[in-house]
């Protein structure tokens, strides 16, 4: 099955989306209210409004409404708030979280490549609000430093975007040199594919040889290890542990979106057509070509279903997974030209 048009499909994630910002939950495509917003998705929303090169009125209001929720999350200190209810109450404290940096980098992707000038603008005062903080989690100075890689390509000389990016790569710290398990971790749990994005970011950019080495290979075991017969088969909600059996259900869409990322970066870094491939992969997955092959989404609603299980698709449509259907689309038509053109101009400064 193919998608009808090459414009990645909004038409869900605005009816998930109100006047406050993105419902994180969905029965089927039913808004559930009650479970109210979180600033995790809300921060995926605008890394994907801010990728579109010729956006809509209706992205341009996408991105503007979680613009503004993400300055209402964010304390005087740069940390982040997650949970709002749909009383419009604040559920936890700012903290430093996986949600502080993916809220920074949605906050870096507006900045570099933003709409409209006035979110490139705001949006670049609340990351360098955000960018002064450091997260004892190396998954959140991963998600951070993605943000900052962004400032990086529009403007090399940016120091802030440059430190955070060297700090995120030294939290994630180096592969083992074990062939069977080149990872700096004995677990693989989520979004994987994004700590080796970075890596390759950072030896990019900030001219680190070694790194880009570490993530490029990194890179290649996961994408070696997630494809069984031609077809991507990502690791399930409950990770997996070296030297320990692994489990096929139930996959989640963000693994292949944070995989289509990765390998679109070293597609563009490289030249190597073979990491476009990866890219072409992770989208075949979300049309069918996959473990049960079922399409994992509905071209009715423009909903990417939650999950992948034993039994077929997971029918609630809640944001992770239309975010995660749409970044990859995303691949598809122009943002890995943006991604080399970028790459092509930097080069020429």
């Amino acid at each position: 099955m193919s998608v009808s048009t090459t414009v990645p499909p909004f038409a869900h994630l605005t009816r998930l989306t109100d006047d406050t910002g993105l419902f994180e939950h969905a029965r089927h495509a039913t808004v559930r209210r009650e479970h109210g917003y979180c600033t995790d998705d809300v921060a995926r929303g605008l890394v994907v409004t801010s990728r579109e090169l010729d956006p809509s009125a209706e992205v341009l209001r996408l991105a503007e409404c979680y613009l503004t929720f993400l300055v209402h999350a964010q304390d005087a200190g740069g940390a982040f708030r997650n949970r709002l209810g749909f009383d419009r109450t604040w559920g936890d404290r700012p903290a430093l979280g996986d949600w502080w940096g993916r809220a920074l980098w949605g906050l870096g992707t507006a900045a570099a490549r933003g709409p409209a000038p006035w979110i490139r603008q705001d949006a670049l005062i609340a990351f360098r609000q955000g960018a002064s903080c450091r997260s004892s989690s190396p998954r959140a100075m991963t998600f951070a430093a993605l943000g900052a890689a962004e400032l990086l390509r529009v403007d090399p000389d940016d120091k802030p975007a440059a430190a955070l990016l060297a700090d995120a790569a030294a939290a994630i710290g180096r592969p083992d040199h074990d062939p069977h398990w080149p990872w700096p971790q004995d677990r693989l749990t989520y979004a994987n594919a994004a700590l080796a994005e970075v890596l390759i970011l950072a030896g990019d950019l900030l001219d680190d040889p070694p790194a880009l080495a570490d993530g490029l290979r990194m890179l290649s075991w996961l994408l070696d290890i997630q494809t069984s017969d031609g077809h991507l088969s990502v690791l399930p909600v409950a990770g997996w542990r070296r030297d320990t059996p692994r489990l096929r259900y139930d996959q989640q869409p963000i693994e292949v979106a944070a995989l289509a990322d990765a390998c679109a970066t070293a597609a563009a870094v490289t030249g190597d057509p073979a990491w476009t491939d990866g890219v072409h992969r992770c989208v075949a997955w979300f049309l069918g070509d996959n473990d049960a092959g079922q399409v994992m989404w509905d071209p009715s609603t423009g909903g990417g279903f939650d999950g992948l299980t034993p039994g077929g698709p997971n029918l609630n449509q809640g944001a992770e997974s239309t975010l995660a259907f749409i970044s990859t689309l995303q691949h598809r038509t122009s943002a890995l030209q943006h991604r080399i053109s970028t790459l092509q101009h930097r080069t020429v400064r």
